[in-house]
């Protein structure tokens, strides 16, 4: 079965989340493309929203009202259709159709996945108990903050940058927190290790329990979550267990149609999956070995992916780059870009004021800049974030690297 030639050609779309709409919002820019219908189809029971905010939206200051990143007249004025709270659950791709959890059908001429991913199961005993929550999407936050309101004790599984979001979200609604965290210091993928203990200095000063080095074992209770059991047989009494512990992406959809998978959606770097009228991107997607965490690649893919849907010749392609991180924990600025520990290839120069508790750390590769560890201080952040894409020769300005653009600019 094929489409009828006198149909509407039309673009489908199973997901709505921020990448999803930043392809929506870069394909409408395009002078034309050739889609005379688009559709939207989405198990959120919402349009698009800013997922950076939920960490603000947990701790009270946001409303979900500032989350939204387009009125709905917008998407009117696009013409675009959309069907909320009904997610794509099968694709029938000889019939070139999607079906919804309602039963609701959708022919398709390009498809477009954009499930984005879930809280990474940990495969702990009682991960089932009342009281375990993800943080992902706004249905969690919800749920988080329903649960802040009626407990006192809450433990995160997980000291990346959303579990200590969302460990200082709930700290900030009264509840006493304490974050577990398998390696040596926080944020090891963002930090080095003065980094991570630095921070963990200043969120324990803020009133966190912090205790890296170690797991949880299991989640003890009947139904209801009462206790984190440890690696060291230590018992942590909880009414709340936040699991943030990386990501799994949203791949069943892909894989259960036959697509090529691996941990995602295998694609190329035209975003284009083992079936030609099928693309995916964002979180449920795979390019190589690598999969995307994060916001910024995912854009990057909907940039690519606007222009090879509106023009099938175009040569735009999707390159995995280096990605800089900029965070604010508590309060505190963050920043880190490239390689963020030494190796037998690279020297470090080290700038540190204890007094302010700032901290930098940048790591040089044959007079090259190849990573950046910023604590406290990260206002030149983005210009070593360029010398480490560009990969600028920083030998005449490399002994005043430290101090930052204006000090190298003078140098140079």
């Amino acid at each position: 079965m094929s489409v009828q030639p006198n149909t509407p050609r039309t673009l489908v779309i199973c997901g709505h989340g921020m990448v999803a709409q930043r392809l929506l919002e870069r394909l409408c820019d395009q002078a034309s493309h050739p889609f005379e219908r688009i559709v939207v189809l989405s198990g959120e029971p919402s349009a698009a929203y800013n997922r950076i905010l939920l960490s603000s939206l947990l701790a009270g200051d946001a409303d979900e009202a500032s989350l939204r990143l387009q009125a709905d007249d917008w998407f009117e004025r696009q013409g675009i259709e959309r069907r909320q709270g009904d997610p794509v659950v099968g694709i029938d791709r000889q019939a070139r159709q999607v079906v919804t959890a309602s039963g609701h059908r959708e022919s398709y001429d390009q498809l477009v996945i954009a499930t984005g991913s879930r809280s990474a199961s940990l495969g702990l005993p009682g991960e089932q108990l009342n009281g375990v929550v993800g943080f992902r999407d706004l249905r969690d936050t919800r749920t988080l903050i329903a649960l802040s309101q009626r407990h006192r004790r809450a433990v995160v599984i997980g000291g990346g940058f959303l579990g200590l979001e969302a460990a200082e979200g709930l700290r900030q609604r009264g509840m006493a927190v304490t974050v577990l965290h398998r390696s040596a210091h926080l944020l090891n993928r963002q930090l080095d290790r003065v980094g991570g203990a630095l921070l963990e200095q200043a969120l324990s000063a803020r009133g966190l329990s912090v205790r890296t080095g170690i797991g949880p074992m299991a989640l003890l209770g009947n139904q209801q979550l009462r206790a984190v059991q440890l690696a060291d047989e230590t018992l942590i009494s909880t009414d709340l267990v936040v699991i943030a512990a990386g990501i799994t992406p949203n791949a069943e959809l892909g894989r259960n149609a036959g697509l090529a998978c691996d941990r995602g959606i295998l694609v190329d770097d035209r975003l284009q999956t083992s079936d030609p009228a099928i693309h995916a991107l964002g979180e449920c997607c795979q390019l190589g070995d690598q999969t995307f965490g994060l916001v910024e690649p995912g854009y990057e893919q909907a940039d690519v992916l606007a222009q090879v849907l509106a023009q099938p010749d175009s040569q735009a392609r999707f390159a995995p780059a280096v990605i800089a991180t900029r965070l604010k924990i508590s309060g505190i600025p963050i920043f880190s870009s490239g390689q963020t520990d030494a190796d037998e290839h690279t020297e470090s120069v080290v700038w540190q004021d204890y007094e302010t508790d700032c901290y930098c750390r940048l790591l040089i590769r044959d007079r090259k800049l190849t990573g950046a560890v910023l604590f406290g201080e990260t206002s030149d952040g983005p210009w070593y974030h360029e010398c480490i894409r560009q990969g600028d020769d920083i030998t005449e300005y490399r002994a005043n690297l430290a101090f930052g653009k204006q000090y190298c600019n003078a140098a140079a």
